[in-house]
Parts: C-alpha cells; sequence; structure tokens
C-alpha cells in the first residue's frame, strides 16, 4: 500500500485531569503514559481515515516511543503520526507529540490491517466462549 506513504494525521487534546497519571495510581499530577500512547493511536487512525477498504481497519499492534516530558493539567497537546511504511497487512507510523512548551513523544506506532467483519466475528467468538 504505498499510496498510504506520507499520509498523516493531527490530533489536538487539551489535558484533563482525567488524563493525568494521578488516576492510574501514581502521585504525579502530569499527562499519563497510557493515555499520551492511547491519543497517539487516535492520531495514527486519523491518518489513514478513509484510505482504506470500507470493510477493513486497523489495530494497534506495536509502540516504540519514548514520553520525553511531563505535560501538566491544561496545556494542548498537538500530535502528529506520519505514515513511513505500509504493506498490505500492516502501517508503520512515526509520531511525536508537542504541549506548546516541549517536544513530548517521539517514536512509531505499527497498526495491523484486518477485516472488520472477521474481527468483529472473532471477539464475539470469545466473548461467547468466556459466557459457555
Amino acid at each position: 500500500m504505498p499510496d498510504l506513504i506520507g499520509k498523516s494525521g493531527v490530533l489536538v487534546h487539551t489535558v484533563m485531569p482525567t488524563d493525568l497519571a494521578t488516576q492510574w495510581k501514581n502521585q504525579l499530577p502530569v499527562l499519563a503514559t497510557p493515555i499520551l500512547l492511547w491519543l497517539a493511536e487516535l492520531a495514527t487512525i486519523k491518518a489513514v481515515e478513509g484510505a482504506l477498504a470500507p470493510d477493513s481497519m486497523t489495530v494497534g499492534i506495536g509502540h516504540h516511543n519514548r514520553h520525553l516530558a511531563p505535560t501538566p493539567v491544561g496545556f494542548t497537546l498537538r500530535i502528529h503520526a506520519t505514515v513511513v511504511s505500509a504493506t498490505a497487512k500492516q502501517i508503520v507510523f512515526d509520531v511525536e507529540a508537542t504541549d506548546g512548551t516541549d517536544r513530548i513523544l517521539e517514536g512509531t506506532h505499527t497498526r495491523a490491517i484486518v477485516d472488520r467483519n472477521s474481527f468483529e466475528t472473532r471477539i464475539n467468538h470469545k466473548i461467547a466462549g468466556r459466557q459457555a
């Protein structure tokens, strides 16, 4: 899927109290790393929005990122995701984020391209197996 290379997405998010590490049993009132990674995933999804077949979707399969600086509540993040590699089965994105003062994230995120119906069927089978 070379036509995806170079596609990019930007997500803007203002850090809220619910985004802080204190919500994750940490004493520091700064943006939690799991939230930052989730926001990076949302930026990657945005980057390829509308570019895949309607019966396809992407799912996250890998993060290789560094959380570089703390961000307090009220700061506005800009998360950029750019496709740097793409095959029929997966897409690799460069991701970076800033908070208006510091660069706070750098790295890559990989997403698999999957058939939406097959994936949903797999989830439903898993749920049914647990309920049995």
